[in-house]
């Protein structure tokens, strides 16, 4: 544990913080698999001005809590935990799963002022794994299996070479501050209870409502970070759906489906753009 834990009703929640006490805010929520690990390369090049506060989300990292996984419950957790750090006006970042997260947290709490949705698409219809493997992610959903699954990949080369999916080709996490040895344990600390929460009811979830549709409803400035080399999700589409519903774009031309990962020192320049004028019309993206 690199921080603190917060204390709310759904939990004690790990909480990292850096940067001036009086800056702005800015809460940074992580992916599936992953923790406030996923932003290490990225908090150094922000902190400087920035209040930066990292969150394990429910069932992850550092963070207690089996039950209610979703994005509710998850954006309940977080409007506490920022009640109790006296948090307003924050800039709610997150990134693949983490965006429903940071989306439901600016919708519940009224204590966000922008958005940023870092690699997410509006909904999971191009995510890839869910076309080859639904049969099999449905199987997940089922305890004896979701288990031995997670128990079977935690000692697994299967698991990097899943990890490595989230990345853009040749790319290595060993060359950045979170490696592959991060990446594992923050994968073995994950619930094995969040695979159908992600895999199979999320996907449901984002079909009724999805994530443009809740950008343009929170009227909110927003902004969407897509890496041009997501093998998970198509950025063309994404971006255009984004850019209908109102959202700032930027694509980053190296990175593959983890900029805050990849590329940090990109992320952080578009984020620093962006903060300097919110309200500016969004930039094209070709």
């Amino acid at each position: 544990m690199i921080g603190e834990l917060v204390r709310v009703p759904a939990g004690a929640i790990h909480v990292r913080q850096d940067g001036p006490v009086d800056g702005k805010p800015i809460v940074l929520l992580h992916g599936f698999e992953g923790s406030v690990h996923w932003w290490d390369g990225l908090v150094p090049l922000l902190a400087d001005t920035y209040r930066v506060i990292r969150v394990d989300l429910l069932g992850f990292g550092c963070t207690t809590g089996e039950p209610g996984f979703d994005q509710r419950s998850q954006s309940e957790m977080l409007t506490a935990v920022l009640q109790q750090l006296d948090v307003t006006d924050a800039t709610a970042v997150g990134h693949s799963w983490g965006a429903d997260s940071a989306l439901g947290l600016a919708e519940l709490s009224g204590r966000v002022s922008e958005v940023v949705v870092v690699d997410q698409a509006p909904d999971c219809d191009e995510l890839r794994i869910l076309q080859a493997m639904r049969p099999v992610l449905r199987l997940l959903a089922l305890a004896p299996i979701g288990q031995s699954v997670h128990a079977l990949l935690n000692n697994s080369w299967v698991l990097r070479r899943a990890l490595a999916t989230g990345f853009a080709s040749g790319f290595d996490p060993d060359a950045t501050g979170t490696g592959w040895s991060q990446l594992r344990s923050d994968h073995r600390a994950m619930s094995w209870r969040a695979y159908r929460a992600v895999l199979v009811e999320r996907p449901r979830a984002l079909a009724a409502r999805p994530l443009d549709v809740q950008i343009h409803a929170l009227g909110l400035p927003a902004l969407v970070i897509h890496g041009r080399y997501d093998s998970l999700y198509g950025w063309r589409n994404t971006i255009d759906r984004y850019a209908a519903a109102g959202a700032r774009i930027e694509v980053i031309e190296t990175a593959g489906h983890a900029p805050n990962v990849e590329t940090p020192d990109q992320v952080a320049a578009v984020l620093r753009d962006f903060l300097a004028d919110p309200s500016r019309s969004r930039s094209a993206a070709s």
